[in-house]
């Protein structure tokens, strides 16, 4: 029988930790719970082996707290230690990164980490251990997601409520605007700063031959030469402060540029290019464009840990916890449908969707994901009316009649630009509560989300948004696309380089300020479903999977289902049914 001594080595803990009473006793508790499986047990000596695995894990948590620049009391690591000597190998490292986000998370008084600190740590750790199967599957609103702060100083992103940042709010004020192209513009600085173009070669290191490097320049630095500079790359933001006239602008300063030499492509105002080139006389001639090098999801995710950017219930990244990889590879059954412009007024498209239904009834999907628009003619007085009346009630009839969907199948439904709501501004909330209300009393399993939103599945980070970006950035390029670009694959490079959902001026698609933050795609996800009326398309770029179902009824009933466990996008089409 396991005694207090054998769970907790010293003689008193809790007074060495500052704790006493109650406190006490809940830290045993849990501590009791979380170390031991139902088969551990505690050894009265420790072999030459166990020593051995004592000094690899202490190598491990001091590397760990060092690369976060903490440093353990010699007390504190000890009991780390033997905390993490009952943790199987392949789970160490996952551990100790949760351990070390629990640390952060407290108000640190200093670099130097006390017992108390990590035993307060642990017991965080204890109470999230067992939340996997919560952690399955998860729908994120655009107004639920977590915002971290860059921080230039400590090279590192700090949660919001570790920053003298206020909470976020729908009615900005003037420094939020400000606020939002700083933040994109230092993400992507701090993403090229890292791009082995850009990375200066180590002090003595031979330079391989062929391999050029780069330095970025601020437009301030252009400023205060009198010179002649040529070849210089600078990294900033296209503006057009007067009428016809472009500049580049970063947070130093702006320079006029010489766009005679320009090449086609999808560069719009308000995205952030590298511009190589000369400058003189106050004039930047540019060269040629270029976007900021993307970064897939791994190497940022090596660099910054397991810091939850996506949301979600979990403490920390889902990409990190092998019990989910292994649930999603094994369910092989488990698929997405998704479709847009669901006009739910349309005979012929109800009509569809009971084909759909019927054909699916068999194997139901894990999940149905519709997006707007939901009527054929917005704006109508009667739209809502009508959305609330038959619209909804048709719909919740087709699913209640196939019995197997109604019950397996989840439903989210990402509302459209010329749907009910308050204007056009990004993100866009969900349908009102007093709309779907029967609706979401009939189909228990039906959630009615924002645009854009995120879902979560098992390990992998789902992006949906509903909107006409591809047209807006064609109509809105600083010179218009010639007919051979290939116009999906540029979109989508766009999209993943400047990290975000909607790089266009705030006049063309409106932002609310505070809450710009919700429509990065940094780190990159593994899907971004950009359900857009433009040709349905699927790219895959930097490690993800970028695709549009296309509109339903005006590309002749097209949809995509998307296979999570073998990461697979299938064409679907209803045709001649």
């Amino acid at each position: 029988m396991l005694t207090k001594t054998d769970v907790y080595p010293y003689d008193d803990p809790c007074k060495q930790a500052g704790m006493t009473g109650t406190a006490s006793a809940e830290v045993i508790h849990y501590l009791r719970k979380w170390i031991f499986s139902a088969n551990a047990r505690v050894e009265a000596c420790k072999s030459d082996d166990n020593m051995e695995i004592s000094r690899k894990i202490k190598t491990k948590v001091s590397a760990g707290f060092k690369m976060r620049g903490l440093i353990l009391r010699p007390e504190a690591c000890r009991f780390l230690v033997e905390v993490l000597e009952t943790v199987n190998e392949p789970e160490l490292d996952d551990i100790i990164e949760k351990v070390l986000d629990a640390v952060e998370k407290q108000p640190l008084s200093s670099s130097m980490i006390e017992l108390c600190v990590i035993e307060s740590a642990v017991l965080d750790c204890s109470q999230s251990c067992d939340e996997t199967r919560d952690n399955i599957f998860n729908i994120i609103g655009a107004f639920d997601v977590p915002r971290y702060i860059y921080s230039v100083e400590r090279k590192k992103f700090l949660p919001i409520s570790m920053t003298t940042h206020p909470t976020p709010s729908l009615c900005g004020l003037a420094k939020d605007k400000a606020e939002l192209f700083r933040e994109r513009y230092t993400i992507l600085q701090q993403r090229t700063h890292r791009h082995e173009l850009f990375t200066p070669p180590a002090i003595g290191a031979a330079v391989e031959e062929g391999q050029n490097k780069f330095q970025l320049k601020t437009i301030e630095a252009l400023l205060g030469s009198t010179a002649k500079l040529g070849e210089v790359i600078v990294l900033g933001m296209i503006t057009q402060l007067k009428e016809g006239k472009f500049y580049l602008e970063d947070q130093s300063g702006t320079i006029q540029l010489d766009l005679s030499k320009f090449h086609n492509g999808l560069y719009t105002e308000s995205c952030f290019v590298l511009a190589e080139g000369w400058y003189e006389d106050s004039v930047f001639h540019v060269n040629g464009f270029g976007f900021p090098p993307t970064e897939p999801s791994s190497a940022t995710r090596a660099y910054y840990g397991n810091m939850n950017f996506f949301g979600g219930p979990s403490t920390t990244s889902v990409k990190a916890s092998s019990k989910l990889k292994q649930l999603e590879e094994e369910n092989e059954d488990a698929m997405f449908v998704i479709i847009s412009d669901v006009w739910l007024d349309s005979v012929e498209v109800m009509e569809k969707l009971n084909v759909m239904f019927s054909g699916y009834a068999a194997m139901p999907p894990t999940c149905f994901v519709f997006c707007g628009n939901f009527s054929s003619a917005p704006y109508g007085k009667t739209q809502i009316k009508s959305l609330k009346g038959d619209s909804l009630k048709n719909l919740a009839d087709l699913i209640c009649s196939n019995t197997s969907i109604h019950s397996s199948s989840r439903f989210v439904f990402v509302p459209g630009p010329e749907d009910p709501g308050p204007g056009t501004i990004l993100p866009r909330p969900a349908l009102a509560d007093h709309i779907t209300e029967e609706f979401r009393q009939r189909v228990p399993f039906s959630v009615f989300t924002t645009n854009p939103c995120r879902i979560q599945y098992c390990s992998q980070e789902i992006v949906i948004i509903r909107e006409d970006m591809v047209n807006k950035m064609c109509r809105n390029c600083v010179r218009l696309p010639n007919t051979n670009l290939d116009i999906p694959n540029h979109f989508v490079k766009t999209i993943l380089s400047q990290g975000h959902l909607s790089p266009l001026p705030l006049h063309v698609s409106p932002v609310f300020w505070a809450y710009d933050f919700s429509l990065r795609v940094y780190p990159v996800p593994d899907v971004i479903i950009f359900a857009d009326k433009y040709d349905p398309f699927n790219i895959t770029n930097t490690d993800c999977i970028c695709l549009n179902p296309g509109s339903f009824p005006r590309s002749g009933f097209t949809f995509k289902v998307y296979y999570p466990s073998n990461r697979t996008v299938e064409d679907s089409k209803l045709q001649g049914l």
